[in-house]
C-alpha cells in the first residue's frame, strides 16, 4: 500500500498479531477501510473476527503492529479522534434501568455531544431505527433484538466517520435488517468508513464493497459481493486454506522427526 492509499483510509491496521495463551488470535492481519466503503470481514466462529475489532479499536493492544484511525496512530488518539468513531462490538451497552430514550441520551454525553444537541440527535436516531414505540420503554423489557436496535442507534447517532460492527444483524427481525442497510449506506455515501462483521454472506454482498474472509487469525482472500454462490466460494477458501496448514504441519512434524 502507497503512503497516499495508507493516507486515504478511515481505518487501518498493519501487522496485527495478538496470542493468547491457547494460541494466537491474529497472525499479522493487514487490513484498511476507505472513505465511503463498507467493508464485511466474514469467518468461522473462532476466526479471529471479533478479536480483530477488538484490537482495531484498542479494547486489546497488539503484540505487534498498529493501528490508525483517520491516519491517528491509535496509541496517541485523543477525544476529538474517539468522537469520529462509533462501534457495537459483542453486546450492545444498554442499562436496563433505563429507558430506550435514556439510553441514548447517556450514549450522546459519552460521545462528547454538547447539551443542547443531544434531543435532536436522540429524536433522529429513535425514527432512523424506529424506536418510538419503545422510547419510554426500559429496556430490561425489551426484546433481545429491541435492545440490538437500541444499541445500534447509540453507537450511530453522533454520526461517526470511522465505525465498526460486529454481527450487527444479530437478533434482529427482517425490518430491522432493512434499517441498518439503509443506516449504512447512507453513512458510507456520506463518507464514512465502515467495517463490518457478520455470518450472513447473502446480507453483506447487500451492502460490502469488499468482503475479506479471515480463517486461523489471517486474511486468506476475498470474495466479489456481486459474485454467485457467496457460500460455496467461501467454504472453498476456508478448506483449501486448512488443508494447507494441516500438509504444512505434515512436513514440519517429518522433518522433525528426521
Amino acid at each position: 500500500m502507497t503512503p497516499r492509499e495508507s493516507a486515504a483510509l478511515r481505518l487501518e491496521g498493519r501487522g496485527l498479531v495478538r496470542r493468547f495463551r491457547g494460541g494466537a488470535g491474529l497472525r499479522g492481519i493487514d487490513l484498511g477501510v476507505a472513505s465511503g466503503e463498507i467493508h464485511a470481514i466474514v469467518g468461522l466462529n473462532g476466526a479471529g473476527k471479533t478479536t480483530l475489532m477488538r484490537v482495531l479499536l484498542g479494547m486489546l493492544r497488539p503484540d505487534t503492529g498498529e493501528v490508525r484511525v483517520d491516519g491517528v496512530d491509535l496509541r496517541s488518539a485523543d477525544a476529538a479522534t474517539w468522537a469520529r468513531v462509533g462501534q457495537l462490538v459483542e453486546q450492545p451497552l444498554a442499562y436496563g434501568e433505563l429507558t430506550g430514550r435514556g439510553n441514548l441520551e447517556i450514549a450522546a454525553r459519552l460521545h462528547g455531544i454538547e447539551r443542547g444537541c443531544v434531543n435532536r440527535l436522540v429524536d433522529h436516531a429513535i425514527e432512523e431505527f424506529d424506536l418510538g414505540r419503545y422510547a419510554r420503554v426500559r429496556t430490561s423489557r425489551l426484546s433481545l433484538g429491541n435492545r440490538q436496535r437500541v444499541g445500534l442507534a447509540a453507537a450511530l447517532l453522533h454520526e461517526p466517520m470511522v465505525i465498526v460492527l460486529d454481527e450487527p444483524t444479530n437478533a434482529l427481525d427482517p425490518a430491522g435488517v432493512i434499517l441498518l442497510r439503509e443506516s449504512l449506506l447512507r453513512r458510507a455515501a456520506a463518507g464514512a468508513g465502515i467495517l463490518v462483521s457478520s455470518h450472513h454472506l447473502d446480507e453483506v454482498a447487500r451492502v460490502a464493497d469488499r468482503i475479506t474472509v479471515i480463517n486461523d487469525g489471517r486474511a486468506i482472500g476475498s470474495l466479489d459481493p456481486d459474485g454467485v454462490d457467496l457460500e460455496r466460494a467461501f467454504f472453498d477458501l476456508v478448506l483449501s486454506d486448512d488443508a494447507a496448514r494441516d500438509d504444512a504441519a505434515r512436513d514440519d512434524a517429518t522433518r522433525s522427526a528426521a
